[in-house]
């Protein structure tokens, strides 16, 4: 049984760090009676949000995971309403990225949740705090894949069962994390139907919300119904060490030939890995690398809700 929410807007409390990297922590929330989340809210938000901080993509129904599909598009100037009912009657996901510089209310709600998890001072002092908006149609799936940052998903809207697997061999592989830092597509992770076994299994509901331990995989399955949730992102220090490490790592791999042998977080082969992934950085190679992986080739159409229409060119 989940306890009263005794603060505002969650019962998060200073306890529920050290709980979620132990183990996936399900929790309470009011935002789902917010009407700044509406389903009329949502969709004046949409027409509000600029295209690069938008991604709406295609996938594949409920398991297929033997043929992923992964397909990037474009709302194809559609207003907000009918991107919803596009998403409604389609296998579509939109992700409305970086909330928190964009919506003052998104802020706010943001940094009243990371205050009551007690995450803005020592000793945890998470930063680079993050928020989205996903939208999803009925029976969607998001295939098995990890995250780099510290990531919490809260329920809005509709129902969505959620299975969370431990971040370890044979769920999550080093070599794994560093294609995810290299490309930033993150569902490139190797899934076997046995790993269901070991999963942590939510069936998210409005009004609840889950935390889970770094880079844990996870997968999604929608229920039929179209689904509205939250998305929170958190850095700390040693988040932020693992990553410069994933990303030079797979630099030596994958570009220089060279197999690493370690993944230390201090000391002069941390040091000289942190400046080689700079170095990558500055020189806009990785941002062509990204742009190459990620092509968008449809868009939403007009007439009919839920279909796509082939772009006669992909843009990069």
């Amino acid at each position: 049984m989940l306890e009263p929410i005794s603060h505002p807007l969650s019962n998060l409390g200073p306890q529920s760090p050290a709980q979620w990297q132990a183990a996936p922590l399900l929790f309470e929330h009011r935002l789902h009676l917010d009407p700044r989340f509406s389903r009329e809210a949502i969709a004046r938000t949409i027409e509000r949000y600029p295209r690069r901080h938008y991604s709406i993509v295609h996938m594949g129904e409920q398991g297929a995971n033997g043929k992923r599909v992964w397909r990037e598009g474009d709302f194809g100037g559609l207003d907000g309403e009918r991107v919803l009912e596009a998403i409604e009657h389609g296998r579509l996901w939109l992700n409305l990225r970086n909330g928190q510089d964009l919506e003052p209310h998104l802020l706010e709600v943001l940094t009243g949740l990371f205050g009551e998890a007690g995450t803005l001072a020592p000793p945890l002092s998470s930063y680079d705090h993050r928020m989205g908006l996903l939208v999803s149609s009925p029976g969607a799936q998001v295939y098995y894949h990890a995250d780099l940052p510290g990531q919490g998903l809260l329920q809005l809207h509709g129902r969505k069962r959620i299975y969370v697997y431990p971040p370890r061999l044979p769920f999550l592989s080093a070599e794994g994390l560093e294609n995810i830092a290299l490309s930033q597509l993150e569902v490139g992770l190797h899934y076997d139907p046995a790993f269901d076994a070991q999963a942590a299994v939510f069936d998210l509901e409005p009004g609840q919300g889950l935390f889970w331990p770094l880079n844990s995989p996870h997968r999604i399955e929608n229920h039929d119904c179209l689904n509205i949730s939250m998305t929170l992102e958190y850095w700390t220090e040693e988040i932020r060490r693992n990553h410069m490490i994933n990303l030079a790592n797979a630099i030596l791999r994958r570009h220089l030939g060279y197999t690493p042998r370690t993944r230390k977080l201090s000391g002069l082969s941390f040091y000289a890995k942190a400046a080689l992934q700079a170095a990558w950085r500055r020189s806009g190679r990785l941002d062509a690398l990204r742009r190459t992986a990620r092509p968008v080739d449809f868009r939403l159409d007009a007439e009919v809700p839920g279909r796509i229409v082939d772009l006669a060119e992909p843009v990069r």
